[in-house]
């Protein structure tokens, strides 16, 4: 099975099917007010985070990375799973749990599979790429570093993901994107894809050394040091200049 796009995939909310129209179209679409379509996940694919793939993110740890148990920073990516029940479209509320007073908006960029990859070279690896995508991979504050607990990750609707997945050759180098995060129209958040440990094509290489992704799976690249925090009633702009526009709202669970 092979997943490749030549245009951008998006599946508005009240369509029977994704389609694929240009990147022009979905973005327009997706930026009308808030009035516009909500918008259901582009894929369905597993999605892979990855944890501490910013160099500034490994920077802000400074002497924790080299204390017990690990004691050296990461030789390997550090992966968890978003699961299913976390990924939700453009315009979906998100739902703050009641024991939680704000949340981690971790902005990233989503890397997305069109064909199985098996130890991939790295000079080969973005051939196995199908698109990018936006990705809010939220999270309950918490301390833990290396091995977040799935209570804090993987709430429901904790993953935000599009509006759409824009081709490979629409993005000339997934490896020099600017990322914004702003809240309530405020700009609380700018980093870029130039400041990865791993950059993408090294990271799917590296991470396909141990297993397999299909296509349709997502594979975060990571997210920046100063996760900006959000509440019930804000709203959540995630922009990837090139890629998308991701927009949430934070609801209460009695709202929803």
């Amino acid at each position: 099975m092979i997943f490749m796009l030549e245009q951008a995939l998006a599946h508005p909310q009240g369509e029977p099917l994704a389609t694929e129209r240009s990147v022009e179209h979905w973005q327009a679409l997706a930026a009308t007010d808030c009035h516009g379509p909500a918008f259901l996940p582009p894929t369905r694919g597993t999605v892979y985070g990855t944890l501490l793939n910013h160099l500034d993110a490994l920077a802000a740890l400074g002497d924790q990375v080299h204390a017990a148990p690990y004691k050296a920073p990461p030789r390997a990516p550090i992966l968890y799973i978003k699961p299913r029940n976390t990924v939700v479209g453009h315009r979906v509320p998100v739902i703050v749990p009641a024991d939680a007073a704000e949340l981690e908006m971790g902005a990233t960029l989503g890397v997305v599979i069109g064909r199985t990859a098996s130890r991939v070279a790295e000079s080969e690896a973005l051939a196995c790429v199908a698109g990018y995508t936006v990705v809010n991979d939220i999270s309950v504050p918490h301390a833990s570093v290396y091995r977040p607990s799935m209570r804090f990750k993987c709430r429901d609707g904790f993953c935000p993901m599009g509006p759409a997945i824009v081709a490979r050759k629409g993005v000339a180098d997934p490896d020099a994107l600017v990322i914004s995060v702003t809240i309530d129209g405020q700009t609380v958040q700018r980093s870029s894809t130039a400041g990865l440990v791993r950059p993408v094509a090294r990271l799917i290489a590296d991470v396909t050394e141990f297993m397999t992704l299909f296509p349709g799976d997502v594979l975060t690249v990571g997210v920046a040091a100063g996760a900006p925090r959000a509440r019930a009633g804000q709203t959540v702009t995630i922009t990837i200049h090139g890629v998308g526009r991701l927009e949430n709202t934070l609801v209460t669970e009695d709202s929803k």
